[in-house]
This record gives C-alpha cells, sequence and structure tokens, in this order.
C-alpha cells in the first residue's frame, strides 16, 4: 500500500509532465524557441 508521501509525489511526477507537454506545444503554436540549460551552456532549441 503506498504510503501518502508516494501518492503526493507520483501526482507532483504527473503535473510536471502535463506540464512540460503543454509547454512544448505552446512553443510550437508561437513558433518560439526553447531555453534550456545543457552542460552549463544556455542553449536554444527550436520545438519539433
Amino acid at each position: 500500500m503506498p504510503t501518502n508521501q508516494e501518492e503526493i509525489n507520483k501526482k507532483i511526477v504527473e503535473g510536471l509532465k502535463i506540464a512540460y507537454e503543454r509547454l512544448i506545444e505552446f512553443k510550437k503554436q508561437k513558433n518560439s524557441v526553447l531555453v534550456i540549460l545543457q552542460d552549463d551552456k544556455i542553449v536554444h532549441i527550436k520545438p519539433e
């Protein structure tokens, strides 16, 4: 039986996945780049 903390963690992770998917969709619609930090460098990525 999962503990209350495990349930909360699962909901948080699921919420983050949904937020990420919405962000990518928004960036595609607006035709704008996604700015991320990769290997200590700022990188601009065009969502596809």
